[in-house]
Parts: C-alpha cells; structure tokens; sequence
C-alpha cells in the first residue's frame, strides 16, 4: 500500500499544509477519507480540534515542566510528582546533586524518558544519547498537534515514583469531555519488555468495557484503583471548558499524583474495534463555535 510509505516520507517535512499533512496520516493510519466538513467520529473530531481549537494555554498544559503551574493553580501542589531540576542542555546537569533514583524527561515529546533506579549503575553516556535525541525531535510535525508547535525542548528531572507493595508505577487516564470524565484507560505490562504493553477501558462505575485500540485487552482485568472517584473529581477540574482531554493520574501508596495532559490520544489515529465507540467517543466531542472556512 502506498500511503503509509508517502506519509512516512513526508512527515518530516514541515512545509506541507497542516490540512494535507492530516488528510494524508488518516487515510494512511485508518484507511478512511478524514471528514473535516462535518466531523463525527472521535479521531476525526480530533484532527478538526488540531486544526481549529488553538488556544496559547494548551503549549503550557502540554509542557512538561509548566504544567506543573497548571496543575498547582488547579487542584493544589499536593499532587505534582517533586522536580530536581530543568535544564537546557544535557551537559548543564550535575548528577552529583540528583538523588540515587530519579527520572529525567524531554518537556516537549512523548517517549524522551531515561528512569535511573540506582545511580551507581547509571550509565549516563546511553543516558545521554536518548535524551539528545529527543531534543532534536520536532514532535509537533509528527502528528501536527498543534499544542506542541512552541514548546520549548528542556530537559525534567523528577523524583522516581513506585508503589511499595507492588513495586510498579500504576498509570490511569481518564477520558474528559468539557469538565465531564467518560471513560477510564488502565494501561499495563508497559515495563515488560518481552510481552505487548495491554489496555482496558472502563466506565465511571467501573464497568469493563468491550473495545480494543492500540493494545489488546489484558487476560486478567486490571483491578479498581483505591483513589477511583477522587482521580473523576480531579479531572473534571483539570479539563473544565476543554472539548476534549485525557488527564492521567498516577496512585501510589494510596496517593494520587498527576502525569500529564493528552490533547489528541494516539493523535487520533488508532481505530477503534469495534467501530461503534469512535463514534460514541466521537458524540461526547462538542466542537467549538469556530468556522473552518472562517
């Protein structure tokens, strides 16, 4: 098939007319036309958003390291995982002042994550390379969010983060429409390297429900966080008057920390199976007030 290898090539070119670009990553991602005109399913509400709901706070709320303002601002201090320090370049960081265990986090991609458990093993050459290259990626231009367009590329370091009993790091998104929380994503095996990370969908009575995307669903269903309905109340908070947002939440020991802002989950590319709940999600989704054409 043509598209996927066109859209590949193409996706580092910032030239190409955002409406194009989209138009191309969807047919090559989903194989359907995107509908701009009269958008109805979730991931093709998604690309219209990208294209027409810009507001300046997004480029904060999407920033790794200003969001935590955000955050502050909205539901208190309480819950933002502690931060060592933010630096331009690695080479600015002076791992003597950092703890044994810490995180370090490119601010303005997804995936840019180095986890460091004992320091005397640290190996920070390997460090090094991945965070550099992360720096050097234009995230924006890979799925043309636009939120990401002005973020400046820094480098996070944060404090390492494991429940004690279970000795993993519990990940809850929640699925947010206008202030209004739908649906919950339990990610798991994420740190196993050997079998696929797996994800399972929830409603806010914690009914699993039947939808595959992106990963398959777990063999055995991921148990009810203890913290389930203050996560709902937190973000509703946190995504009051957005159209639509995931907010991601981390428990651990029985607190509630918060991860990170998603504007467009799987940038709006990953189908859904089956159908139906793209375009459930997609009913959730009330566009703004703003003209296309305008």
């Amino acid at each position: 098939m043509l598209f996927p290898y066109v859209a590949t090539c193409f996706r580092w070119f910032g030239w190409m007319n955002d409406e194009w670009y989209l138009k191309l990553m969807f047919r090559a991602k989903t194989g359907k036309r995107l509908n701009l005109d009269n958008p109805q399913t979730f991931n093709e509400k998604l690309q219209w958003l990208k294209l027409y709901d810009r507001k300046e706070i997004y480029t904060e709320m999407v920033d790794k390291y200003e969001v935590k303002k955000y955050v502050k601002e909205k539901i208190g201090s309480k819950y933002i995982i502690p931060t060592y320090g933010v630096w331009n370049h690695f080479e600015d960081i002076n791992f003597e002042i950092l703890p044994d265990q810490f995180v370090l986090k490119t601010t303005h991609d997804s995936g840019g994550v180095v986890i460091c458990k004992d320091k005397t093993n640290f190996n920070v050459e390997v460090a090094k390379r991945k965070i550099n290259k992360s720096l050097r990626q234009k995230f924006y231009l890979q799925g043309r969010e636009w939120p990401y367009k002005n973020v400046k590329p820094r480098i996070l370091a944060e404090k390492y983060m494991e429940d004690n009993t279970t000795k993993k790091l519990h990940d809850y998104k929640f699925f947010c429409f206008d202030g209004v929380p739908k649906v919950l994503l339990i990610t798991s095996d994420k740190e196993n390297k050997v079998v696929e990370p797996k994800s399972d969908f929830f409603d806010m009575d914690f009914h699993h429900m039947k939808l595959v995307n992106g990963y398959p669903n777990a063999t055995r269903c991921p148990e009810k966080p203890k913290m389930f309905y203050r996560m709902q109340e937190l973000a509703a908070e946190l995504s009051k008057n957005i159209p639509q947002i995931r907010v991601d939440f981390y428990e651990v020991d029985g607190e509630i920390y918060f991860g990170e802002l998603t504007f467009f989950h799987w940038s709006g590319m990953t189908p859904f199976k089956p159908e139906y709940w793209d375009r459930k999600f997609g009913e959730w989704i009330t566009l703004p007030e703003v003209s296309p054409k305008g």
